[in-house]
């Protein structure tokens, strides 16, 4: 039994410590998840989207330093009681995902790991009743080092994530696992291979036959029932096909329309990206702006790929801007606004507008 605490503790404290790991290297990303859940269409808890990034840097370095915490041993039965309460939330808000079908992907290991809503579930069911276990066995779990050392090691670490979250949020992701990472080429990643599984789907017809409606498939052609009065039509998805990383990639504006293909093949071009051009501070503003200017003086070509255009924002800024979908935006780069240098639709380099 004790060696199979130990594997079990193993188990738990090296997810939680992976699954923190890849939130803390991108605390933005976690935010952006924490504000979906927020909003009216899902839990309805807009009051909270202000504190979305301060949430989710809480709940990522909760998530972080209990998993070291249970793998050096610190403070078992205080830790195992807090790695269940934060199992038991993070069940809730992925069976809401899953049942409700709202929050397609909940970032359960940020963008390193992809699981469906329901795979995430049954893996929170899992650590659940791996966590119930090591706490009915909380004497079992012994500190590796000395208490001193074990204590200053559990509070260290828990430190130093985060201030990887504080420069993170201040630069960029340390590590990128999204389809916009420097060295992704644009065009290959909104490529669908010739091979790619297709969707398929299934039609259910409702008609009215005889006074009584009547749940119908497409091979019982209803339509050419005599007399049959159609009432309505629901499609379900039986297979999901392929969705390429990148989908929802377009450059356009009033003035020069889509111009998306026409940038993806210049030889070199710098995009300034803002998914919140509201929310852009007078000094990023200013540091943008002399950036762009300096750029254009080398002969460089430079455009703006903004979530929202109007004459106000226009005119803060040197340099022609072009809609682009917002959260496309927000996959490209974390910071807003921030800078992103292509050759021929390759990503060479990125950086956020205070490291410019």
């Amino acid at each position: 039994m004790k060696i199979l605490v130990q594997i079990i503790r193993f188990i738990v404290a090296l997810t939680f410590i992976f699954s923190g790991f890849v939130k803390l290297i991108d605390p933005v990303g976690t935010k952006i998840k924490m504000l979906e859940y927020f909003s009216e269409d899902v839990l309805n808890l807009t009051f909270l989207s202000p504190y979305a990034l301060e949430i989710s840097v809480v709940l990522i370095g909760l998530e972080f330093a209990l998993g070291v915490w249970l793998l050096f041993g610190y403070k078992p039965k205080f830790t195992l009681r807090a790695l269940l309460v934060l199992i038991m939330l993070f069940l809730f808000l992925t069976w809401y995902s899953a049942y409700y079908n709202k929050v397609t992907d909940c970032g359960c290991f940020g963008d390193a790991v992809k699981l469906s809503n329901w795979e995430t579930f049954y893996k929170n069911v899992i650590l659940i009743l791996l966590i119930l276990f090591l706490n009915w066995h909380w004497k079992a779990i012994k500190p590796f080092f000395p208490r001193r050392l074990t204590t200053a090691l559990s509070h260290g670490l828990a430190f130093i994530a985060l201030l990887l979250m504080i420069y993170t949020i201040r630069h960029l992701p340390l590590i990128d696992f999204r389809p916009y990472a420097i060295g992704k080429n644009i065009e290959e990643g909104m490529r669908i291979p010739d091979d790619a599984p297709q969707a398929k789907f299934k039609d259910i017809w409702y008609y009215k036959v005889n006074g009584k409606i009547k749940e119908f498939t497409s091979e019982d052609e209803p339509w050419n029932i005599n007399d049959a009065e159609f009432i309505d039509r629901k499609t379900f998805t039986l297979q999901e096909g392929y969705t390429p990383p990148i989908h929802d990639f377009s450059i356009e504006n009033e003035t020069d329309g889509d111009i998306t293909d026409k940038v993806l093949k210049m030889p070199e071009v710098y995009l300034i990206v803002s998914c919140n051009p509201a929310e852009i501070s007078d000094e990023a503003q200013a540091k943008i702006n002399n950036y762009a200017h300096k750029l254009k003086n080398e002969g460089k070509q430079v455009i703006g790929l903004f979530a929202v255009i109007d004459e106000d924002i226009t005119n803060k800024f040197n340099f022609p801007l072009y809609l682009t979908d917002a959260t496309t935006l927000k996959t490209m780069i974390r910071s807003n606004p921030g800078v992103i240098k292509l050759q021929k639709g390759t990503v060479v380099d990125k950086k956020a507008w205070r490291d410019l």
